[in-house]
Formats: structure tokens, C-alpha cells, sequence
């Protein structure tokens, strides 16, 4: 029998949680949850999820302080939850490393919808990993630029930059399709799927992955005033 995905469950209203984490076993996943940060933090330190869901507003450590720890150690797929209506939370949080966000009220079924969708994107072979020498190449690389399809890792002139899974998938959408410029509709359906998002949401990854490169020097994503996005790579 194949093991339950572990879903983590962070929120400090024991309703939500209990509606939340029943959608979620409904679904087939096996849930845990914790009623802050601080609590969340230790679960993740025992055994760390295959996706985090987690609240921005809660006592204790707040979601986005308990993110930026996670974010020292993992890089495991996390989908935020404000209670606010408030930009600033949502692109914050994104740029913190959050892979998706949901507004409070919300139905458990688009949650459910999300983070199958974030865990689509995070998929690994379920079989080990072989040896180099014998795994087929799978690479996209322009100039400096690599992206080990394999491995889920990419690099800037031999150095990695450490992406979420949602920026991984929008830096190689554009690799894939040099000088084609994509409009964030586009992006959307390439990065996410049948789930709708908006186009802050796509700007808020494209700015978090561009401040990683500029770190190393580089410049991978120019922007097509009127249109969306392109590789920056000639």
C-alpha cells in the first residue's frame, strides 16, 4: 500500500483546522496538526511533511516568522492562509517562500484543489535515484543558467540558488521557450495548472527569483512592458 502524503496543518483556530484536516484525510492524505508556529516549527523538526498549510496571523510565532525558519533547513512546499484581505500578507509571504496562498473564508475543496496542485509540482520518482552514470540527462541550461530537471536543482555559473517548488517549474517554463515572450495568463497555466490564481502572484515569484540570481550576478527574467515575462538569456 503506498504511504499517505503528510500534510501539516498550522492554524491557531482549532475549527478551521478540525474542517481543514478532515477535507484533507477525505482526500487521502494523512494530516497533523499544530495551533502555532512555534508548535508547527518542532513538528517539522521531528518529521518534515510533504507540504505545509499555514497561517500568517496566529500567537506564539506567526506563519510568516515560522516560514523563514523552515526556509533555513527545507525547502518542503507550503501553502498560506490569511485571515486578512491584505496584499502586503499575501506577496510577503510568497516572497518569504510560500508556494501558494488562499483568503479566509475559503472552501475546503478549493484548499484541497491547491495543495494537490503544489504537490503535483513537487512530485519526486518514487523509485532511487540511480547513479549519475547511468540516469538519462535531463537539463535545460542557457549561457550560466542550468536547471537539473532531475534533481530539481538549478544553477547560475556552477553555483546553485536554492528555488521553491512553484519558482523551479516558472524558471523552467521560461527556459523551455527562449525569447518567446509569455504572458502571466500563460505562466499561470504552465506553473499552476486548472488552479486560478493572480498576477501578483506570478510578480511576486518572478521578483523572488530574480533577487536570488542577482545575489550570484545574475539577470534571468526580463519583463515585456504591456505583456508578461521572457527569458533574459539571448
Amino acid at each position: 500500500m503506498t504511504e499517505r502524503p503528510h500534510i501539516l496543518v498550522v492554524d491557531d483556530d482549532p475549527h478551521l483546522r478540525e474542517v481543514v484536516g478532515f477535507a484533507l484525510s477525505q482526500a487521502g492524505f494523512h494530516v497533523e496538526q499544530a495551533s502555532n508556529g512555534r508548535a508547527g516549527l518542532e513538528q517539522v523538526r521531528r518529521s518534515v511533511p510533504a507540504l505545509i498549510v499555514l497561517d500568517i496571523m496566529m500567537p506564539e510565532m506567526d506563519g510568516l516568522e515560522m516560514c523563514r525558519e523552515v526556509r533555513r533547513t527545507h525547502e518542503v512546499p507550503i501553502v498560506f492562509l490569511s485571515s486578512r484581505d491584505d496584499e502586503v500578507d499575501r506577496i510577503l509571504g510568497l516572497e518569504l517562500g510560500g508556494d501558494d496562498y488562499l483568503t479566509k473564508p475559503f472552501s475546503p475543496r478549493e484548499l484541497v484543489a491547491r495543495v494537490k496542485a503544489v504537490l503535483r509540482r513537487a512530485r519526486a520518482p518514487a523509485s532511487p535515484v540511480a547513479p549519475a552514470s547511468t540516469r538519462p540527462s535531463e537539463v535545460l541550461q542557457r549561457g550560466p543558467l542550468r536547471l537539473d530537471l532531475e534533481l530539481w536543482r538549478a544553477y547560475w555559473s556552477g553555483h546553485e540558488v536554492v528555488l521553491t517548488v512553484t519558482e523551479f517549474h516558472l524558471l523552467a517554463a521560461l527556459l523551455r521557450a527562449p525569447g518567446k515572450a509569455f504572458t502571466r495568463d500563460e505562466l499561470m497555466t504552465r506553473v499552476y495548472e486548472d488552479v486560478v490564481v493572480s498576477d501578483r502572484t506570478i510578480d511576486s515569484h518572478v521578483r523572488h527569483i530574480r533577487q536570488k540570481f542577482a545575489a550570484l550576478g545574475g539577470d534571468v527574467i526580463q519583463t515585456v512592458h504591456g505583456l508578461g515575462y521572457r527569458l533574459a538569456l539571448p
